[in-house]
């Protein structure tokens, strides 16, 4: 049995409201209110952060839910825009100048993307998100700057904009540039003066990246817009029928490879379309039955590690640049555990996703709310009172009476 879900929640709802901040901002007097991810590490405003800490803040205080992804949309330029980071009052400093993705010293916030989940969690945490013309005009910025086929597909200029930043997968993709590494400052720097456009960054010789958690959550956000589903693209350009898993696309394509699918580590992203309504029936079973079940490589004792325990890259302990932990490469992560949870329970594996909402809750109950969790131990990694993993509560409680906008989509 999984621990007490009420001891669960207390936990969560404590540590949200120990993040929760808000304010005006001095230059202009926008107010502001979010959660920040953990107070000892990330003080600002993440885009994909608020966007599940929302979600669940809305078990707690609704009104707190809707302020969390307004003031996304309070930060969001006239073009739609809206940055991977947001700074408000809190300036950057040090050495995240240098690794920042900014273009001017006094930039409210990043030049760059993160996963496009807005409209999907604005769904799930407020309403409709289709009359809200900020969340409009966002995904109307993203067709027309980061969709590069015209095929409505979402191409990130950096592993960063993925929110995967260190994830062995962009390992083959940007080699001594990828992020963690010493010269992911180059990059950084090279971006800059690009400005984070797509086609002057592939013009420049690249990479490019259509993601595929990335493009995962871009097709829910379509969906809660009512527009055209990105499945059937996904499917058609990313699946790899003969391994029955997804994998990215890279532009230039990686030497010997059709888009790199069969030269990138396999990680829980190849399984993240589980978490897509439409993913037809057949393909959701091949990754639940021949990969997320597999005990040798994403079955752990404390749920799915971010990547399968059989690759060479798998690390716990893996150090990059200035002897950071190189995250994204083993530990399990609520959020994405949260992801692959849907599908099975969309599925009908029922005991199996019982299975694993004991496991995660485990791992919590053991060690706290943190960053990320080591899936044999159950130790807590990363930093301490981390937002977004009290997305435990959509696993330990998925129904609650405030109502599960996702859950149904899911039990369709």
């Amino acid at each position: 049995m999984p621990p007490p879900s009420d001891e669960i929640e207390a936990l969560c709802e404590q540590v949200l409201r120990e993040n929760w901040r808000e304010g005006t901002r001095e230059r202009d007097g926008v107010p502001f209110a979010y959660t920040c991810p953990s107070p000892g590490h990330y003080p600002w405003q993440w885009y994909w952060d608020s966007c599940f800490t929302a979600i669940v803040w809305r078990r707690f205080d609704r009104d707190r839910a809707h302020r969390e992804l307004q003031s996304l949309l309070n930060a969001q330029r006239d073009d739609g825009f809206i940055g991977h980071t947001i700074f408000w009052n809190t300036p950057l400093t040090g050495i995240r100048r240098v690794t920042y993705n900014v273009t001017s010293a006094d930039a409210t916030m990043t030049d760059s993307i993160q996963p496009p989940l807005l409209a999907w969690a604005w769904s799930i945490a407020v309403g409709d998100p289709s009359g809200v013309p900020g969340i409009t005009a966002h995904h109307d910025w993203l067709a027309r700057r980061r969709d590069l086929d015209g095929d409505g597909l979402v191409w990130i200029v950096q592993p960063d904009e993925s929110g995967l930043d260190a994830s062995n997968q962009f390992d083959p993709i940007w080699g001594p540039r990828a992020h963690g590494l010493p010269r992911f400052v180059q990059l950084v720097q090279r971006n800059r003066r690009l400005k984070y456009d797509l086609k002057a960054v592939l013009v420049s010789g690249g990479p490019v990246v259509a993601e595929v958690a990335t493009n995962v959550l871009a097709c829910l956000s379509n969906l809660a817009l009512g527009r055209p589903s990105l499945t059937p693209t996904l499917i058609e350009r990313c699946y790899d029928e003969s391994r029955g898993m997804f994998m990215p696309l890279v532009r230039p394509h990686l030497h010997g490879s059709n888009g790199a699918r069969a030269d990138v580590p396999v990680t829980w992203t190849a399984l993240a379309p589980l978490a897509l309504p439409d993913l037809p029936e057949s393909i959701g079973r091949r990754l639940v039955e021949e990969h997320l079940l597999d005990g040798k490589r994403f079955w752990l004792p404390f749920g799915p590690p971010s990547v399968a325990a059989d690759e060479p890259s798998f690390s716990l302990h893996d150090e990059g640049l200035l002897g950071r932990r190189r995250y994204w490469r083993g530990p399990m992560w609520v959020n994405a555990s949260w992801l692959l949870w849907t599908g099975m329970v969309r599925l009908g594996y029922t005991a199996e996703a019982d299975e694993l909402v004991r496991r995660v809750a485990a791992a919590v109950a053991a060690s706290g709310v943190r960053e990320y969790y080591d899936p044999y131990t159950a130790a807590g990694l990363g930093a301490h009172d981390f937002g977004w993993s009290t997305l435990v509560m959509e696993l330990v409680a998925p129904d609650p009476s405030a109502g599960s906008a996702y859950l149904d989509s899911v039990r369709a």
